[in-house]
């Protein structure tokens, strides 16, 4: 294969053990299958692509837009490796006390007012996504923001770079708070690690 994408479970569960108050290492552990799930899946399928060789654009079984194997492949695609990258950028961001300092503190007062207005625009935003939200900045106006998605795939917003990712499908949750997303969102919060979100703003 030209490219095979590494699972990082292990170093992505050492790096939250512990550290995450009452979201439990449990439910990382088990939210980290299917992470794993994710990354056997885009490997799968970059190698089925791989396989396919040079496709041929007049065939339908092969390109077509209601369904055909490139279609197929390629939509499936996106949203294998998007599971593969939200949840590398969930586990990436948590293990942290909470506190926003530095340039980041700096950009959540500016485009937020504070950091208190900031938490309750994510939590707002998570309440009302059915898959995940995330904090962004726009690689043009430098402005953050938040957005929602509903699935691995849906809402990229073009030229943002994502930050923060708040996985609030019902697995990431369920076994510690039950039905009480609210709840799991503030532990979230209270466990953010501002360092690594900081390090992902883009360099100057």
């Amino acid at each position: 294969m030209a490219y095979k994408y590494e699972n990082k479970q292990a170093a992505l569960l050492a790096k939250v053990k512990g550290k995450t108050g009452k979201i439990s290492d449990k439910t990382h552990e088990e939210h980290l299958k299917l992470y794993t799930g994710y990354v056997n899946k885009s490997n799968g399928i970059l190698e089925a692509i791989e396989k396919l060789g040079t496709p041929d654009p007049a065939d339908p079984a092969v390109a077509n837009q209601i369904a055909s194997v490139i279609r197929n492949l390629k939509v499936d695609f996106t949203f294998a490796v998007g599971g593969l990258k939200n949840h590398e950028l969930y586990f990436d961001i948590l293990g942290g006390d909470g506190v926003a300092t530095g340039a980041i503190a700096e950009l959540i007062d500016r485009d937020f007012g504070s950091f208190e207005a900031y938490k309750k625009d994510l939590k707002a935003t998570g309440i009302a996504a059915r898959g995940w939200a995330w904090t962004g900045i726009d690689n043009e106006t430098g402005k953050l923001f938040n957005y929602i998605g509903d699935a691995q795939n849906t809402y990229p917003v073009w030229g943002v770079t994502p930050l923060l990712g708040l996985d609030v499908y019902e697995h990431a949750y369920y076994a510690d708070f039950y039905t009480a997303r609210a709840g799991y969102i503030d532990e979230f919060l209270a466990h953010v690690d501002w360092t690594a979100v900081a390090a992902r703003l883009p360099k100057a």
